[in-house]
């Protein structure tokens, strides 16, 4: 089929090269004209595995093209993706802005039926509001359809996530565009879940806010492991077994982040508000990760005493691993905090450094170091912050070497606490 995704971020850009890669013909729209001509050449703006070989191969084929122009964006497709960011208000709601403004130029170069498809996280009944703005501003005045179609990609993985999908979810008004939904995702092979249009906006908030849940409960448990003397991975192994749980989303660390999960997390409380619950379980999954980094920080404090003019090395500046994407990431809050003390940092991240500089500058209290096993050199302690693969082969022997004093707080729980003693580390995780 003919797609047009408008918007080239994290989904939109995924969504567009691994349509393509299974055949269909994609326009891929945005307003950005370096990142598109970025895109022209067959580079791209982010780091996610695995999508840069999409992009260039699926352009080479002419099965992938890029413009700045919504309106042949619409020319172009039978069916369109709004897939722009839906960034947070101060008062936690979402910011619709950037949807409505899609909605409407989408409405004004529409000549023919088509189906617009909502694939940005918004509030339950967005749909209805996109269907007005392009009803109103659609001069054609010709038919059409809106479907949500949430994404469920996980930065990192969100190639595999969109070929390998556990579920596809469709919130329609009608029977009118199932058929050619299922057209576009047949060739992925998953449960095709058709809702209503207002269930489907829902199912978004409600996963991400269930998976924030998880993690905050696991965090809460691991201040009961640490003031008990039990082990936080061994709780989470023995609940994981038990299928009603599973083990995913139960590691300890710093807390969660991303440009996901807290949005979402407070859009969903926000709506809640607005519809006369208090969503207050929800709160408290802020709360606790709120609190978490509290005490990673009192960790590090207590331990360094005083943390002006130390030197600490932190590995990880994405808010996860596998991505670029620093946006509110807990490694670089860790970091801003431990800078805001006076600390000197000396930071490492495989593939995040470019846009961390933008929202930690390098100067004299701050160094960004190109090599993970460097940064300890001169370090009073180590820290782990984003559980990147490579850490876990850290030279250890040679940053105890390097130290001021072998001192590593690990955020991620990446290392044994037996071998960091055999080491002779002063070593620190969370929850053992």
């Amino acid at each position: 089929m003919r797609l047009s995704i408008i918007g080239t971020g994290y989904v939109g850009l995924v969504t567009g090269a691994c349509f393509a890669e299974v055949g269909h013909h994609v326009t891929c729209v945005d307003n950005d004209e370096a990142k598109v001509r970025v895109l022209r050449e067959g580079g791209i703006p982010i780091y996610e595995p695995g999508l840069e070989q999409l992009v260039k191969s699926n352009t080479a084929l002419g099965r992938l093209q890029f413009t700045t122009s919504t309106a042949q964006g619409v020319e172009n497709a039978e069916v369109i993706f709004i897939a722009v960011p839906t960034p947070p208000l101060p008062d936690g709601a979402v910011d619709l802005s950037f949807i409505e403004k899609v909605a409407r130029e989408i409405a004004a170069a529409m000549t023919r039926y088509q189906i617009v498809v909502d694939k940005s996280t918004v509030p339950v009944k967005t749909g209805d509001k996109v269907a007005e703005t392009i009803k109103r501003y659609c001069k054609a005045k010709v038919d059409f359809d809106v479907v949500s179609n949430p994404e469920f990609l996980r930065e990192g993985f969100a190639v595999e996530d969109l070929m390998k999908p556990d579920r596809i979810v469709i919130g329609v008004r009608s029977p009118r565009p199932v058929a050619a939904m299922r057209e576009i995702y047949a060739p992925f092979d998953a449960p095709l879940v058709v809702t209503d249009i207002n269930s489907a906006e829902l199912i978004k908030h409600a996963s991400n806010s269930f998976l924030a849940l998880k993690i905050s409960y696991i965090n809460a448990l691991s201040v009961i492991c640490e003031a008990t003397g039990a082990n936080v991975i061994e709780v989470a192994n023995g609940m994981g077994l038990d299928q009603r749980i599973g083990r995913r989303f139960l590691e300890a660390s710093l807390g969660f982040g991303g440009s996901c999960f807290p949005k979402d997390l407070s859009a969903f409380v926000k709506i809640s508000e607005q519809v006369g619950y208090d969503f207050a379980l929800l709160k408290e999954v802020q709360r606790i990760n709120a609190l978490q980094m509290d005490r990673f920080v009192k960790k590090i404090s207590d331990t360094l005493w005083v943390l002006k003019e130390k030197t600490i090395g932190v590995l990880g500046l994405a808010f996860k691993q596998n991505t670029d994407d620093v946006r509110m990431s807990p490694a670089l809050e860790l970091c801003q905090r431990l800078h805001k003390e006076g600390a000197r940092l000396r930071v490492h991240d495989p593939k995040a450094m470019a846009k961390a500089q933008a929202v930690l500058p390098p100067g004299p209290q701050v160094e960004y170091v190109d090599d993970m096993d460097a940064v300890a050199e001169g370090c009073d302690a180590l820290v782990v912050a984003t559980e990147w693969e490579c850490f876990r082969r850290l030279d250890l022997q040679r940053a105890r070497r390097v130290m001021t004093h072998p001192i590593l707080f690990d955020g991620r729980n990446l290392f044994d606490p037996a071998e960091m003693e055999r080491l002779g580390f002063i070593y620190k995780s969370i929850g053992r």
